[in-house]
């Protein structure tokens, strides 16, 4: 009895549930899920990495000129700066420099190399305003040259003890400084209008009127370093000795920041040289 049961619970088919259609349906719809989710994530990531592209694309010819243009508001708050000093003005010199060389990349875009006519006539109008920059940087490299000499004549005559050379170097210095200074009324330091639509002329304009300023306030400051005191002769005579001892160590530390400033402008000369040949090229294209 018990082995003929056995051999019926051996025999017996097997009704198991049917679970594999379910199987196979649930299997499908987790294909169905990973695909669907694969295919979500791909089309993330390539919208996500196309937006990216997309952004750069645009915001890459502008990384430049906003780079200039904070070098340029930077160091237009130095130049109107209550305490600003020779020093600054010769680091301000090279800091220019190097935003001119900037400003010349951008002129070598291949998007700024074909203009239409109103930019054709704006560039114009900088070619002319660039050459009186030059000159004007030019005179001032050579004042700086000459101020430069006429100091270390003077500490060569305090040394000597010759007070009417010194005297006279005196009024030389400051009849040169004054001279240059009348180099900056006919300098033309208007500023493109920001109704212009040339960003690269509006980089010029503006590099070109802090150029100006800065190199007028060197003239202000160097005009102040050395100035005869309205005294009587008497007076002169009696300090004569205590102001040759005083001042021949500021006139060593004054012909080092005549110095800075003379290789500074040289820098500069330089510059504006190879950024209006850039500027020839462009329009001769």
């Amino acid at each position: 009895m018990i082995c003929l049961m056995q051999f019926l619970c051996i025999n017996r088919p097997c009704q198991r549930p049917n679970t594999s259609n379910q199987s196979r349906g649930q299997t499908h719809q987790t294909k169905a899920c990973l695909s669907f989710s694969f295919l979500s994530h791909n089309t993330t990531r390539i919208s996500s990495t196309d937006m990216a592209c997309h952004q750069r694309s645009i915001s890459l010819p502008s990384r430049p000129h906003s780079k200039v243009e904070e070098g340029l508001h930077s160091l237009e708050a130095c130049i109107s700066s209550p305490s600003m000093t020779i020093e600054i003005l010769s680091d301000g010199l090279r800091r220019l420099e190097d935003i001119y060389g900037s400003v010349e990349d951008i002129m070598c875009l291949p998007s700024n190399q074909i203009c239409s006519s109103q930019q054709r006539r704006l560039l114009d109008g900088e070619m002319e305003c660039s050459l009186e920059l030059l000159d004007l940087c030019n005179a001032m490299h050579e004042v700086f040259a000459e101020l430069k000499a006429i100091i270390q004549d003077m500490q060569v005559s305090l040394r000597k003890g010759d007070d009417v050379v010194v005297q006279a170097k005196i009024q030389s210095y400051i009849r040169l400084v004054k001279k240059a200074k009348n180099h900056f009324k006919k300098t033309v330091k208007k500023v493109t209008s920001d109704k212009e639509d040339c960003k690269m002329v509006k980089l010029l304009s503006k590099a070109r009127e802090i150029t100006t300023s800065l190199l007028e306030s060197s003239m202000q400051l160097l005009s102040k370093q050395i100035a005869t005191p309205k005294m009587s002769l008497i007076s002169k005579a009696f300090q004569r000795k205590i102001s040759v001892v005083c001042s021949e160590e500021q006139l060593q530390v004054l012909e080092c920041s005549i110095g800075d400033l003379e290789a500074g402008a040289g820098l500069l000369f330089r510059r504006l040289v190879q950024s209006r040949v850039t500027l020839l090229n462009i329009l001769s294209s």
